[in-house]
């Protein structure tokens, strides 16, 4: 295809020389230079066919008749040879048949001339015919190739446009799940604090009663497995945020990716859309010339195949890390729950323990006190009987006394005598044994008066430890969440 505007290489298109001052008027041509036509810098054999230099080159001075001989420039006109129509006697310049064949010359010439014209008007009608629609085939082409990339750009904007909606779906449902595991860490602070509070105040128990008993090692389990469980979620909350953050890197992309393939459709699109009859088309110098891509079909697609892969490995991740969350609140909801049960079951034994303890020290509180008050009685009794032992051992002394002071022979040893002897040392061992079995009591006494102190102090104990573990512990207890709290639903 000829450039518009190349020299016609034609072997009958060979110009002639014309007269002076002959020269092709312009003003039918005035309609081609209503619009410009772009510049193509042409090589130097290459010359318009608009440009009268081209085709005509004729000199510039008209012909004058020269003097037959330098000689004659001097002379004057009398002496200067006569002109034609003076001479009666002259040899002829041609002959007749020099004219006849001059005439024919300018025949052929002239035919040839014609039929090279003629050639050159059916060859340019063809060729501007074949160019128009090679132009127009060209054009439709172009136009086809301009719709296939629109219906290219609309396919891979309808599967950005899919993705971007999942992803902006998924990292909701992320942020949902995030919000989810922070409420139920939040949750968790309660029971570990209850946890903490019922050690403390069981280390206000007395004496004995400070034993690490199956409450306080269910206690310190509660706190292991709370806090346990508050370390992995705030380790998958860690993961949640991370994953978010690439969420939103990913949606970020596609989302860049969306606004290009839009502005790429709508100049595609409006590109394909335009004829030669369209307003706003005109001429722009050297733009074939310029080429500002950047990628090709290839890697055009895999740009965006990339973003797309890239966001659907992250809405997977997502999607793993959602079902792992979920799975992680439900345990550790479980783990909390089983282990805040075995804890009141621990605690209820206990409190059973401890009540049961406790009715029995004052079973055997009041039995010692009615033994005390048995011994008190004896007590009481055995002094009674020592005092009334004093007037028999009277009797019985003064009468030996008395008898002591028998005159001579009379102080017989009769059986009187030895009666009262008997007697005297009868009362004397029975006061004796009074008076240790008043001892033997006094003491029994102070045994029980010693167990009575240390029953009444151990259920002083037992009453403060059931105090502690019932009303403190288990009323504090009473406020532990539930189920939907320590999954994050509240």
């Amino acid at each position: 295809m000829e450039l518009v505007g190349s020299p016609l290489t034609a072997t009958y298109a060979h110009p002639r020389s014309t007269p002076t001052k002959f020269l092709p008027a312009i003003s039918t041509m005035a309609s081609s230079y209503k619009n410009r036509f772009p510049y193509y810098p042409l090589p130097q054999s290459f010359s318009l066919p608009w440009m009268p230099s081209t085709y005509y080159k004729t000199a510039a001075i008209n012909p004058t008749l020269a003097p037959f001989s330098k000689s004659s420039q001097g002379l004057m006109p009398s002496k200067m040879l006569p002109f034609v129509s003076n001479r009666t006697t002259l040899f002829s310049r041609y002959t007749p048949d020099d004219w006849y064949r001059s005439n024919l010359t300018n025949y052929k010439e002239s035919e040839a001339s014609r039929h090279n014209a003629e050639c050159l008007r059916v060859d340019t009608s063809r060729m501007i015919q074949d160019k128009y629609q090679q132009t127009k085939k060209t054009q439709v082409e172009s136009t086809k190739n301009l719709g296939e990339r629109v219906n290219d750009i609309g396919f891979w904007k309808s599967e950005l446009c899919r993705e971007l909606d999942e992803m902006i779906g998924e990292t909701n449902a992320l942020t949902d799940m995030k919000k989810r595991l922070e409420r139920a860490l939040a949750e968790t602070e309660a029971p570990l604090q209850v946890a903490q509070e019922c050690l403390l105040h069981r280390e206000k128990r007395m004496g004995i009663d400070l034993v690490h008993d199956d409450v306080e090692k269910q206690l310190f389990t509660e706190v292991d497995v709370i806090r346990s469980c508050q370390e992995r979620m705030q380790r998958y909350l860690d993961k949640a945020k991370a994953q978010l953050a690439s969420n939103r890197a990913a949606q970020h992309e596609l989302e860049r990716d969306l606004v290009n393939k839009q502005a790429a459709h709508r100049i595609d699109d409006k590109c394909h859309h335009l004829r030669n009859t369209s307003d706003g088309i005109s001429y722009y110098r050297g733009v074939e010339r310029v080429d500002a891509t950047i990628s090709v079909p290839q890697s055009w697609a895999k740009f965006t195949d990339d973003n797309i892969l890239r966001s659907q490995s992250e809405r997977v991740a997502s999607a793993k890390l959602r079902d792992d969350i979920e799975n992680l609140l439900v345990v550790t909801a479980n783990e909390m729950w089983r282990q805040f049960n075995a804890v009141n079951v621990a605690f209820t034994n206990r409190i059973a323990e401890t009540a049961d303890a406790k009715s029995k020290i004052q079973a055997h509180l009041a039995k010692t006190l009615q033994e005390i008050f048995q011994i008190e009685m004896n007590i009481e009794a055995i002094r009674k009987a020592i005092r009334d032992k004093g007037p028999p051992l009277k009797v019985a002394q003064t009468r030996l006394d008395e008898r002591t002071r028998r005159p001579n022979v009379e102080l017989c040893r009769d059986p009187a005598q030895l009666r009262l002897v008997n007697e005297v040392q009868e009362i004397d061992e029975t006061i004796q044994s009074l008076q240790q079995r008043l001892r033997d009591a006094e003491d029994v006494l102070q045994m029980l008066v010693h167990a009575k102190s240390v029953l009444e102090h151990d259920l002083a104990v037992k009453a403060n430890s059931l105090f502690i573990d019932q009303e403190k512990c288990m009323g504090m207890r009473k406020t532990f969440p539930n189920t939907a709290r320590l999954v994050g639903y509240v």
